[in-house]
This record gives C-alpha cells, sequence and structure tokens, in this order.
C-alpha cells in the first residue's frame, strides 16, 4: 500500500480559554450536545461531528489574554455543513438575535458549488456553516 486510505474526519479537538463559556456557545448557537466530561474537557457531538473543547494542556506556556489567530501555523478556519441556503439565512437570523457577530452569505462560485457564513467563536475561531448548491 502506498498511501493510507483515510474516511470523514471522526472528531476536532478546540483549545479554549474558557471550556464551559465555549460549550455554552456551540451546544445553544449550533446544536451540539454535552455528551462527556473528561476532567477538564467537555466531548459534544451533533450527531455527525465529536467536538472536544479543552484547556491548554500546559498552562505554563499560555499566552495572558490570547485569541485564535489564523495565520499562525495550524487550524485556519472549522466547517461545519448546512444542507441548504436557506439554512445559513436562518443561521444569520439566530445569530442576529444572540447577538453574534457574523459575515454575508457568500457564492463561492461554481468551482467549488458552495455558499458560506463566517462567524467567530468565544476565542475567535473562525467557524464556517457550508451549503451546497441546490
Amino acid at each position: 500500500m502506498s498511501t493510507i486510505t483515510t474516511g470523514a474526519v471522526h472528531h476536532i479537538t478546540l483549545t479554549v480559554n474558557d471550556v464551559k463559556r465555549s460549550c455554552e456557545f456551540y451546544t445553544s448557537l449550533l446544536g451540539f450536545q454535552l455528551v462527556e466530561e473528561l476532567g477538564p474537557r467537555m466531548i459534544l457531538n451533533n450527531g455527525k461531528v465529536l467536538l472536544a473543547l479543552t484547556p491548554p494542556s500546559d498552562a505554563a506556556q499560555t499566552i495572558k489574554g490570547d485569541v485564535f489567530n489564523e495565520n499562525r501555523v495550524g487550524l485556519d478556519h472549522l466547517s461545519l455543513a448546512v444542507a441548504s441556503r436557506e439554512d445559513l439565512v436562518s443561521a444569520a437570523q439566530v445569530f442576529d438575535r444572540a447577538k453574534t457577530p457574523h459575515g454575508e452569505v457568500r457564492d463561492l462560485g461554481p468551482g467549488l458549488g458552495i455558499y458560506v457564513l463566517a462567524f467567530r467563536d468565544p476565542d475567535n475561531i473562525q467557524i464556517e456553516l457550508t451549503a451546497p448548491y441546490g
């Protein structure tokens, strides 16, 4: 075998400043459910994706007041699928009611065939909701 065959993403772990605050964000706005607390970590599930929220593994190396920056090596953004462009429009309304800043629904063109809606979590991690054409 010359390559490793992989499937869908199994889980994502995000390092956050305040696990409880982030848990509230992901459960109240994005429909994740808390399924397990593992020490300081919280494991969430939306039926398709496991999302682990964890504090920094070495508090001595944390930068006081640090927030996510996609210009550093590592994660740029996290994209979660929704069924349709209409779901993106509805999500924007949910964010507006929750006073959560977000971008506009954008068409990324026929080459990709998707629409996206970008926003940020409490640690400034960029999240996109992505819907297919049609």
